[in-house]
């Protein structure tokens, strides 16, 4: 049945979640063994970075556009192969040049997952059951990044660093056979017709919705204190707390299951919210506002003398970003119908991927000339600014969002609150109206 199917799906999409994280963060785990081995600087570091965010950001956007044209299935399919062929590909990198070319592929491939896993949540779950679902796809980022650090390091002692980046993107290869052969599309998905009839979508209507910008605004703001700490956290490790590689695999994962904790109990708390009688907007307004509360930790992190102190820091800065950005991204399903939904997840993937490119690159500059405790004052006071923005533009009640042409509101907004009846619902809508 569909009810139980549906938590099927979103544990595919929370596993590829967890293998994307694996082969994001192979690079960052082994920074300093590659650094050594490539010669590389903190500024040439940064910059690899910022190769795999460019592609990342462009990504997006193209990303949420494809899923919303392909479906879902195909959509992930795409993807995966994409970034699974890039992670392999580190292996056989020379030098500089070859890391950024392998690390911009990679972005192409892994920025789909985003707005492909917001559009699973907005074709499967019910509205009050769409942030806690968020939670559970989410927490593959954090369940990732708990895993990579003892992972990648035990690799690189047995096999070295080329053989792990070979381990780790071949396992993008066993989750596309599992995707073929157990996911089954929604009726809107498995129609052919319906998916040919499917709109265009109006790139100016949606960028002149200030809910939009909303959502590409704060994320620009946002999301870079998320790429700090998972870009550069084994090497402020490394250089500020003397921590060896074996070091960095035995406790650079502690912050990221605060992280998980986060995740799923960012998803739960506006979700409980709603059961108790609040409305969508409220509770999401309330959860994503306790978050941005806790952010600014990692003003203390920086002073921090003990390295575990730094590290019970970060652990609440990414704790609360993960309550935060689980709320974040329910938004757009929250606030248009479900063949937009992709694309503006996209659009707010891209504002934070431009976001998080400038810091970094940012962030390699001043490493170089300042150490890290001003770039992690900074990120400390990105939060609270960041969901200001998003509170000034947030809508006063949740929308009905864009309805199809000819398609009324009253059809969406049941399609959004019980997406079952979705592929029945438009067929009947489009029959009365032939009739």
């Amino acid at each position: 049945m569909r009810t139980n199917a549906r938590w099927l799906v979103i544990g595919l999409v929370f596993t590829v979640t967890l293998i994307n994280y694996l082969d994001r963060l192979t690079v960052s785990v082994l920074a300093p063994v590659i650094m050594d081995a490539l010669r590389l600087s903190n500024l040439e570091y940064a910059s690899v970075g910022t190769w795999f965010l460019l592609a990342y950001t462009i990504s997006q956007t193209l990303s949420g556009r494809l899923y919303d044209r392909i479906g879902t299935r195909r959509g992930f399919m795409v993807s995966v192969i994409v970034w699974s062929l890039a992670a392999i590909g580190h292996a056989f990198t020379r030098g500089l040049g070859g890391l950024s070319a392998w690390r911009f592929v990679l972005g192409l491939g892994e920025a789909g997952n985003w707005p492909g896993a917001a559009k699973v949540v907005a074709e499967w779950f019910p509205v009050r059951e769409r942030a806690f679902a968020m939670g559970i796809f989410n927490s593959g980022a954090a369940i990732g990044s708990i895993v990579a650090p003892p992972l990648i390091v035990g690799l690189q002692l047995a096999y070295g660093w080329q053989a792990t980046f070979v381990i780790t993107g071949g396992l993008g290869f066993a989750w596309f056979i599992a995707w073929s052969l157990l996911y089954r599309p929604t009726a809107r998905e498995h129609d052919p017709a319906q998916l040919q009839a499917k709109p265009r979508v109006n790139w100016m209507a949606l960028l002149r919705r200030r809910e939009v910008w909303a959502i590409v605004l704060t994320r620009f703001l946002v999301d870079p204190v998320w790429w700090l700490y998972i870009s550069w956290l084994p090497l402020f490790l490394y250089r500020v707390h003397g921590f060896d590689l074996k070091k960095i695999g035995l406790f650079a994962w502690v912050p990221y299951v605060a992280a998980d904790a986060g995740s799923l109990l960012g998803g739960f708390a506006s979700g409980y919210l709603v059961k108790r009688g609040w409305s969508v907007r409220n509770a999401r307004r309330a959860s994503i506002g306790a978050a941005a509360a806790l952010m600014p930790a990692g003003i203390l992190a920086a002073r921090a003398e003990s390295p575990f102190t730094a590290l019970a820091l970060i652990g609440l800065v990414l704790f609360g970003f993960q309550f935060w950005i689980n709320n974040v991204q329910t938004l757009p399903s929250d606030w248009f119908p479900s063949d937009t939904v992709a694309s503006v997840a996209g659009l707010g993937g891209t504002g934070a991927g431009i976001g998080s490119m400038i810091f970094l690159l940012l962030t390699g500059w001043v490493v170089d000339h300042a150490g890290y405790t001003p770039i992690l004052t900074a990120a400390g006071v990105l939060a609270p600014a960041g969901t200001l923005v998003l509170f000034a533009l947030f809508p006063n009640a949740t929308l009905d969002g864009l309805p199809r042409p000819g398609e009324s509101v009253a059809v969406e907004q049941r399609q959004r609150d019980d997406p079952g009846e979705a592929g029945a619902l438009v067929r009947h809508s489009r029959k009365d109206r032939r009739a």
